[in-house]
Order: structure tokens, then sequence, then C-alpha cells
């Protein structure tokens, strides 16, 4: 991939293109501090709300109207152009945070919970997208560093801010602080961004829209409910399981015939686009694992506090935007399917080191193969992004990146699911009894179960490695689809 060389000052913040780029930034920052800011301040939320058993869906319902909200945000990015777009996703997060700040309960912060998510789910891939429109491929290759600087440094801001407005201001203060942040992301978009979107009548899919939303809203809830609030084996999850497949199915027929589908289905026939979801799929998978049991272990089992748990998983968070940031140097010089087979290789290597963990590891052993996971998934994640966005012309590129990430969304609820099971089976055949609070679980018991879930990773990032391979060796930016 013969390219010449970019400077940073051409694609830099003080560039001319800079303030959009900061608007980006910005808005992607309200998402990523989102992503852990409310974690560390959940005691002092439920203190004030009450409402203990339900404060697991502030978590799910935000992943479940973030993540079937994306395709509906990413074609219509196509059609209307991404400016529109993500103004209003600005201004439903922003929305939902204020209503956040001033919920009266735990049921109605858990609504306006879900109204955030609706905003996260036009943030991210139309910033995406607009990263893809206004920069060159080589160039996006230096901007992937200021963007993955926003996760660094939200991975470590975001539980500093939790837990210094939940002990010392108020937790509600961790949704307000989200409106100057948006704002201003909001008015330099407004000011400074500007695109030539061809005037044309479109159909909106409000059919497949609608069947895409209801199927994978029911897909969600019964893979991160299921096996917690019910048995898989319950009526409720067979039902849960089979009207989603039956939407799902109904949704491929109607997009077989709509004029302009919310999800083309051209999108599954084409290999750089498969490649790159199928990725963001196995990552999804391998990030729940982490995030839900390295922690866990930590502190039920290495006896740890919450402070030093985290660290343990900010490993991998900070893993992450040190590779992407530099995955442009390596997908420039040896194409993206190569890189993408180094981070797979890599990730493989990090989820083989979480196996040698045992009940007298220290916290830097178990922080090891979390950062070499996360680079990893850098050098994954952030390359398949660029190849989806590079393989399609602006007219698709907001389905190619939503797709992508839509898939992320997916592989966690399959994490949250697979991971659970497989932890709750090692419970059960050990004290012949299912026990959903892991927490409060022994050393002895609860090692072999999240050993398991490890053994599991291990298995997935061989699917890591696998996918990368899937990965087109030439990838080219066509002039017209």
């Amino acid at each position: 991939m013969a390219v010449s060389e970019v400077s940073r000052a051409s694609v830099g913040l003080r560039s001319e293109r800079g303030p959009v780029l900061l608007a980006v930034m910005l808005s992607t920052g309200l998402v990523a501090i989102d992503s852990t800011i409310l974690a560390t301040a959940v005691p002092a939320v439920v203190e004030d709300l009450g409402g203990f058993t339900q404060f697991p869906w502030l978590f799910s319902v935000y992943l479940l109207a973030q993540a079937v909200s994306v395709p509906v945000y990413a074609k219509l990015a196509d059609q209307v152009g991404r400016k529109p777009v993500m103004l209003v996703g600005i201004a439903l997060f922003l929305l939902g945070s204020l209503l956040c700040g001033l919920a009266w309960g735990m049921g109605a912060l858990i609504a306006f919970r879900a109204v955030q998510g609706l905003g996260a789910g036009a943030v991210q891939p139309v910033g995406m997208t607009i990263v893809g429109d206004i920069y060159s491929v080589a160039e996006r290759a230096k901007v992937q560093g200021y963007l993955a600087s926003v996760w660094a440094i939200s991975a470590v801001v975001g539980p500093t801010l939790g837990g210094i407005f939940a002990d010392y201001v108020s937790w509600r203060w961790i949704f307000f602080i989200n409106l100057p942040l948006g704002i201003a992301a909001a008015w330099m978009l407004v000011r400074h961004f500007s695109e030539d979107v061809a005037r044309a009548r479109h159909r909106i899919d409000v059919a497949g829209s609608a069947l895409l939303t209801a199927g994978g809203v029911l897909l969600l809830l019964a893979l991160l409910e299921g096996g917690i609030r019910w048995s898989w084996s319950s009526s409720t999850s067979i039902g849960l399981f089979a009207v989603a497949t039956a939407l799902l199915v109904l949704f491929g027929l109607v997009e077989r015939r709509a004029a302009e589908p919310v999800l083309p289905l051209w999108v599954f026939r084409r290999r750089v686009l498969v490649s790159a979801m199928l990725a963001s799929l196995v990552v999804g998978v391998l990030m729940m694992g982490l995030s839900t049991y390295v922690p866990l272990y930590a502190q039920a089992v290495l006896g740890h506090g919450a402070v030093v748990a985290g660290f343990a998983l900010a490993a991998m968070t900070l893993g992450w935007p040190i590779a992407a940031s530099n995955a442009g140097r390596l997908y420039l010089t040896i194409g993206f399917r190569s890189t993408m087979l180094i981070g797979g290789v890599i990730g493989f290597a990090g989820a083989a080191l979480l196996l040698t963990i045992d009940q007298d590891s220290s916290i830097l052993h178990l922080a090891a193969p979390s950062f070499v996971m996360g680079i990893g998934f850098g050098l994954v994640a952030s390359p398949s992004v660029i190849a989806a966005q590079s393989s399609v012309t602006w007219q698709h590129r907001g389905v190619a990146t939503g797709t992508t990430m839509f898939a992320r969304s997916v592989g966690s609820a399959v994490g949250v699911a697979v991971f659970g099971a497989i932890a709750n089976g090692v419970v059960t055949s050990r004290l012949g009894r299912g026990v959903p609070d892991l927490e409060h679980l022994t050393p002895d018991v609860l090692h072999p179960a999240v050993h398991a879930v490890f053994v599991a990773s291990a298995v997935a990032a061989v699917a890591l490695v696998a996918v990368s391979l899937v990965m087109s060796r030439r990838v080219v930016e066509p002039v017209t689809d």
C-alpha cells in the first residue's frame, strides 16, 4: 500500500480540519467516559434512590438502546448526511444526561439511561464516519492516535471522576458534567463542519427499522438476562429467542425488497465488511470476558479492593489505544490483513497468559495479560473499521461503520451469556446448585469458575486469528459503487 508521508501537523487539532476532529473527540469522550464513570458510583446511587435489585438495568438498558439504534442512525447518515444525525445524537445524549441527573427514582433513572443510549447509538458510528469522510486512509493512520487518546484518558478519568462526585459532591454530577462537553462539541460541529450532501428524495425503511429494532432488542435481552433473571431452559428464554429469530428472518425478507434498506444485505457478501464485522464480534465477546471477570477475580479470589481491581482492567483499556494509535504505521506498510493477524496472535498470547493465573498470583500478573490482550484488540478493531470504511464510497460509509459497531455490541451480549453460563455451570457442578451472585462465593469455588471463563476466552481468541485471515489482502477505495 504505497502512500505519501503525512505529517501530524497537517491532520492535527491546529490544522484546518482540527475543530471538526476536536468536536468528534469531545463527542466520543461523552460516550467513553460514560462507559466507566457510573460503575464507581453505583453504591451512592442505590443509597439515594434505592432499587438495589434493579441497578444492573442501568447498564443493560443503555447497551440495548445503543446497540439497536446504531444501524438505523448509520443508514440515516448515508441518506441525509452526517451532521444532522450527529447533532441529533448529541442532543439525545445531553437530554438523557440532564434527565438522569434529575431522576427521582431508580425506575426513572433506568428509563433516562435508555435515552442516553439512543444518543450514544448515533455519536459513536457517525463520529467515526465523519473521520472517514474528511481524512484519507493515510491520514486516518495519524488521526487514530487522537481518537485513541480519548479512550485512554477516559479509562483513567472516568472512574476517578465517578468516585469524586459520589463521595464529595453528588452522583448526579456524573450526568451533569456531560452538558458543557456536549454543548461545546455541538457548537463546533455547527460552526466548522460542512458537507456536500446530494439533494434527493429518500424512502425511509420504516418496516425494516422496526423489525431490526424489535428483533435486536429481544435477542440482546435474551442474551443479557438469560441465566440470571430466568434459566436458559425456561419458557421466557425460549420464547424470547424464538420471537427474536422470527422477527430477524422477517427483517431479512423485507430488506430484499426495500428500496433503501436500513441494513443492505450486500454487506454480508463483501469480504472486507464480513471480516470487519466478525472481528468486531469476537472483540466484543473477549472484552466482556475481561471486563466482567478480571475485576471479579482480583477482588474475590486475590483479595484486593475495587481500586486495585480496576487497575487490572485499566491495563486493557490502556493497551488498546496505545496499539490503535500505532496501527496506522503497520497497515500502511504491510496491509490491513497482516496487521489484524499480528493483533490476533498477540490477543491469543494474552489470553494464553490468563491461563497461568492462580490464587497466589499478584495483581501485576493479572494485569499483564489484560494489557497484552488490549494491544491485540487495538491492532484488530481499529484497522478493521478503517478497512471497512475504505472499501465503500461516501454513500455507504455510514452503513459500513455502523454494521461493525453493531457487531461488537452483539458480541458483548453473546460474551455475557456464554461466559456467565460457563461460570455458573462450574459453580453448579461443585455446589450442586446455581449461584448467580458469584461475588459471594469462596475463592476455592470461584477460582475454577473464572478459570473456565479464561479457558473459553483463549478458545475465542483463536477465532480472532481466524477472522483476521478472512480480510482481503488488498483493500481498494472505490470511486463508485
